[in-house]
C-alpha cells in the first residue's frame, strides 16, 4: 500500500484510522491499532477528563507510533478535555459533533493536527474554511450518531471530494479491503473504521456486547432517535421502547427522559444487551469472529492489495 496524503499527514504506515468509540476505544485498543500501522484514537466521549489523562499517559507507554484523541464537542466537559489534551501534549485530535471552528485554531497553536467528522458536503466545505487538516466523511451506515441527512457513504464521499481539496477519510460501512478500495475509487485517501475494531479482542466493550454483535444478520441495526440525534442501534428491548415512543409522538425532552442516564455504558460496557443502548454499524452483520487488532489490520491490507490486483487484471 503506497504512501499518500493521509499516511504522510499522520506519520502512519497504512491509511487506516480506528474510530474513537465510546466504551470501546480505550488505550488498549488505540495503542494496538497504532502498533499495527494504523492510527489509533482514544474515545474521549466516555472518559471523564482525569480518566482521559490516565489513558493518554498509558498510550505513551504502550506505543511509540502516532495516535490521537477523538473529541465529541457536544460533551458537556469538552472544554476540560481540551485542557487535558493540551497539557498532555497530544499530537492528533479528531473532533466531531460540533463546529470545526471551535477548537481548531487553539489546537494548531499547540502544533496539533486536526481532523473533523462530517456527514454532508456542506460541512466538509466549512471544515476547509475552519482550517482543519483533514476531513472524515461518515455515511449513515456507521454505528452510533449519524447525520440527519442519512446520506450513504457511496454518495457522500464523491460529494465531499468535490466540495473540498483537503485530505479525505471515508467512514461508515467499511469492513474490508474491498470497501477500502471502493472508498479510494470514490476520492477518499484513507478510511476510518469503527465496527471491526469495536468487536476486536482489545476493545473495552463487554464480551456480551461483542457476542451479540457477531450474531447480527443483515437488517438487525436501524436508525432511531431521529428527534434527538439519529443513532444506529441494534434492535432490542431498548430500541423497541425508543421507536414506540417516537411513533407515539414523544418530544425530544421526553425521549431524553426515557433514555435516562448511562444507557450506552449499560449496553456496550456492562453488557446489558436487552435494556442497554447498543450502538454498532451495519457492517457488523459481516463480522463472525472476534479477532486481535493485528489480524484485522493485516487482513484489511492483504484484502486491499488483492482487490487492487484483481482490478488491474480486469
Amino acid at each position: 500500500m503506497k504512501a499518500n496524503r493521509i499516511t504522510e499527514l499522520f506519520g502512519i504506515q497504512y491509511p487506516i484510522v480506528a474510530g474513537g468509540m465510546v466504551w470501546c476505544s480505550s488505550w488498549r485498543l488505540a495503542s494496538a491499532v497504532s502498533n499495527a500501522g494504523g492510527l489509533g484514537l482514544l474515545g474521549a466521549g466516555s472518559l471523564p477528563p482525569e480518566l482521559l489523562r490516565e489513558h493518554i499517559r498509558k498510550m505513551k507507554e504502550a506505543t511509540q507510533k502516532p495516535w490521537g484523541v477523538n473529541l465529541p464537542m457536544m460533551n458537556p466537559k469538552a472544554d476540560e478535555m481540551v485542557d487535558v489534551i493540551l497539557s498532555e501534549g497530544v499530537k492528533i485530535v479528531f473532533t466531531s459533533a460540533g463546529s470545526p471552528k471551535k477548537y481548531t485554531a487553539r489546537f494548531h497553536e499547540a502544533g496539533i493536527k486536526v481532523a473533523h467528522v462530517v456527514a454532508s458536503s456542506k460541512f466538509a466545505r466549512k471544515c476547509e474554511e475552519a482550517g482543519v487538516d483533514a476531513v472524515v466523511a461518515e455515511g449513515f451506515e456507521a454505528g452510533g450518531h449519524n447525520g440527519k441527512e442519512e446520506t450513504s457513504t457511496m454518495v457522500l464521499i464523491p460529494e465531499c471530494r468535490r466540495a473540498t481539496s483537503l485530505p479525505l477519510i471515508a467512514a461508515g460501512g467499511i469492513g474490508s479491503g474491498q470497501a477500502m478500495m471502493a472508498a479510494m475509487a470514490l476520492g477518499a485517501e484513507g478510511v476510518q473504521i469503527g465496527t471491526l475494531f469495536a468487536l476486536s479482542q482489545e476493545s473495552s466493550a463487554s464480551e456480551a456486547f461483542k457476542q451479540r454483535c457477531v450474531e447480527l444478520q443483515e437488517g438487525d441495526t436501524m436508525l432511531a432517535l431521529k428527534r434527538l440525534s439519529p443513532t444506529r442501534l441494534i434492535k432490542n428491548a431498548f430500541y423497541d421502547r425508543m421507536t414506540q415512543a417516537e411513533e407515539a409522538g414523544a418530544t425530544a425532552d421526553e425521549l431524553r427522559e426515557l433514555i435516562g442516564f448511562g444507557a450506552t455504558r449499560r449496553g456496550i460496557f456492562e453488557g446489558d444487551v436487552e435494556n442497554g443502548e447498543l450502538e454498532i454499524g451495519q457492517v457488523a452483520s459481516a463480522v463472525s469472529e472476534i479477532k486481535p487488532v493485528s489480524q484485522i489490520v493485516s487482513e484489511l491490507v492483504s484484502d486491499f492489495e488483492a482487490t487492487r490486483q484483481r482490478l488491474l487484471n480486469m
